[in-house]
């Protein structure tokens, strides 16, 4: 879909953000420097996690200033997070700030907290339900923004504890609990309800999903920024990194699952079949893109999700920005014509 405002004809797409932790920050820079590509416009965005969290973000930034509110609103969120956690006792070793390892891998608190939450529920350690990140985000957010923003539709998936089905939480239902039951891991954080129905992490169905794009957007171009790397050539032996793998495996699997689905539709438009056999002319042909920083963020430890340093977050914003910019320069022109992501490639 091509809008023209101006007089310059301006390409939209759909952005599907993936979550992990503070890996998010990742995702910032590649939304800092999609937002500054004016010949870009954004029609909806899902998201999971902290995919979720930049999506509100953006949105109530967009809702009182435009690209520019949006970016700085994001630059904000992520600089709360950082100055809020100055205090936290997860904070890297000498010997890592010395290395510039951004692992908490010999933080004695990290590693206490990695132990207990494979022993001992949060509703014994953590009963009052506490947790930093829903305080910056009621402070850094507007949420009656968010709500009455209609340039950009937002998606944000929870999983439903008892059916272990996904729930698309739409625009003018998102609150602090959709997106704090959208990050809600459950090993660290209890469940949280949402009119009576209890929620975890939207990444175990749906990391992010896709499927909200296809009858609720007008674009066919979606842009998917991933975080969790799909591969691994090493095999993790300690067992955090086991553990660390079968999460991105699990997370993954809803999105190779969209992926199928995608590429099965494609080849039946492709050869005409779909009208013909269902009767139904209604399915598209969703172009699909990805922006993934897969060889940098491979490199990080899963404990390094939890740093909230400032520095690090500059890090991984630049190479999001970086990321991004790459992208733009190889794949810009196929967006509105031709999916740049090979399914088949991905699939095999």
């Amino acid at each position: 879909m091509v809008f023209r405002r101006s007089g310059k004809a301006k390409k939209a797409v759909n952005l599907a953000l993936q979550g992990g932790g503070a890996h998010g920050a990742f995702t910032w820079g590649v939304l800092d420097r999609l937002l500054e590509d004016e010949r870009l416009t954004v029609e909806g965005i899902s998201g999971t996690s902290a995919g979720a969290m930049n999506a509100v973000v953006l949105a109530s930034g967009y809702k009182s200033g435009g690209r520019d509110g949006a970016r700085e609103a994001l630059q904000k969120f992520w600089r709360s997070i950082s100055r809020d956690g100055r205090m936290n006792p997860m904070q890297r070793s000498l010997m890592d700030r010395m290395l510039g390892n951004w692992s908490m891998d010999q933080n004695p608190f990290f590693l206490a907290l990695d132990v207990a939450s494979r022993f001992v529920s949060p509703y014994d350690f953590n009963p009052f339900k506490i947790n930093p990140l829903r305080e910056i985000l009621e402070r850094e957010v507007d949420f009656e923004a968010v709500r009455a923003c209609k340039d950009i539709k937002l998606f944000v998936s929870a999983t439903n504890v008892r059916s272990g089905k996904a729930k698309i939480f739409h625009t003018n239902e998102i609150t602090p609990d959709v997106v704090m039951a959208s990050a809600c891991l459950p090993f660290l954080f209890q469940a949280v309800e949402i009119d009576g129905t209890p929620y975890w992490d939207g990444g175990y169905v749906g990391n992010p999903p896709l499927f909200p794009f296809f009858r609720n957007a007008g674009t066919q171009d979606v842009i998917l920024v991933q975080t969790n790397p799909v591969t691994r050539d090493e095999i993790p032996q300690t067992a955090r990194d086991i553990l660390n793998r079968v999460n991105e495996i699990t997370f993954n699997a809803s999105l190779l699952s969209e992926f199928r689905a995608i590429g099965f539709v494609r080849r039946m438009i492709e050869r005409g079949f779909m009208g013909r056999w269902s009767g139904n002319t209604d399915y598209r042909n969703v172009r699909l893109h990805r922006i993934a920083g897969d060889d940098e963020l491979t490199k990080l430890t899963s404990s390094s999700k939890f740093n909230t340093e400032w520095p690090f977050f500059l890090h991984l914003c630049d190479m999001g920005r970086t990321t991004a910019e790459v992208f733009l320069k190889r794949h810009f022109s196929a967006i509105g014509k031709r999916g740049s992501l090979d399914l088949r490639r991905e699939l095999a």
